[in-house]
């Protein structure tokens, strides 16, 4: 293992004490061995489950490790900082700290994050803001696809026409188990549009790096093959590699590979929840 590697395992390793030890799933080594030669790797995440995202990291060390050089586009990231991303870089190339104080916003664990950004800093890979960033969402919510993109835009990015039946029912599903089944119905088409939007940014922003490969590190609803950014990626979705870090069993169709980690222990969200009227 090299420094480097030694130094990223700690710094994650602080975020990962006490949480427990790793679930059975497939090793780092495999899946890392895996990466290589793929244009797209998505590799998901919960948010706040460190030991889900100390696996990821070892599997993408190891891979570019022994080699591999994708860019590493991170949904932590909105894509309008990937000018102060690149003044970081100018300024202090191997500092990750500095980068995430410049770059990053305020809503992230970014502890979780560094490792990943330091990766890309060590071996000088491509850091890709990929997110599309809460207020540009909300003009969706409030105005529709319209409201942030013009016509050109949205062809580009995928987003003309209906959405896809399928798609609408998994994501309107989502939608109720987030907001506990009380999700407001008259924001609906807003937030399908929105969540569409993001995927469609985020494999927009991975398109140029296909030739090298390129890894989306981002929450596994948007690493899902069946309605995440996949779908996005249009005749290209056959050379994407999906990896799920879940905390529960997904179902058929959802990842190419899905990597079981043990769950993190929150409070109940939904205590009181009352059926949607």
């Amino acid at each position: 293992m090299t420094s480097f590697r030694l130094r990223a395992a700690a710094m994650l390793a602080a975020a990962v004490l006490g949480a427990g030890c790793a679930a059975p799933g497939p090793a780092p080594a495999a899946l890392g061995a895996a990466f290589a030669g793929r244009p797209y790797v998505l590799l998901g995440e919960v948010h706040d489950n460190a030991i889900g995202q100390q696996q990821r990291l070892d599997a993408l060390t190891r891979a570019v490790a022994q080699g591999w050089r994708p860019a590493i586009a991170m949904e932590q990231f909105d894509r309008e900082r990937q000018a102060d991303i690149e003044r970081a870089r100018r300024e202090r190339p191997r500092d990750a700290d500095y980068l995430i104080a410049q770059a990053g916003g305020g809503a992230w664990q970014w502890p979780l994050y560094q490792p990943v950004v330091a990766l890309a800093l060590h071996y000088d890979l491509p850091l890709v803001a990929a997110n599309l960033s809460r207020a540009d969402a909300g003009k969706i919510v409030r105005g529709g696809l319209d409201g942030l993109f013009s016509a050109d835009e949205q062809q580009q990015l995928g987003l003309t026409g209906a959405l896809p039946p399928d798609l609408v029912a998994a994501q309107t599903a989502a939608l109720d188990r987030g907001h506990c089944g009380n999700f407001p119905r008259a924001m609906l088409p807003g937030m399908l549009a929105a969540q569409a939007a993001r995927d469609a940014v985020m494999a927009q922003a991975l398109r140029p790096y296909a030739g090298r490969g390129a890894v989306l590190i981002a929450g596994n609803g948007h690493v899902r093959r069946d309605v995440g950014v996949p779908r996005w990626l249009g005749g290209e979705a056959g050379q994407a590699l999906s990896i799920g870090y879940v905390e529960n069993a997904p179902d058929k169709g959802e990842f190419d590979m899905a990597v079981l980690v043990p769950a993190v222990e929150r409070k109940d969200p939904c205590p009181q929840a009352k059926p949607a009227g």
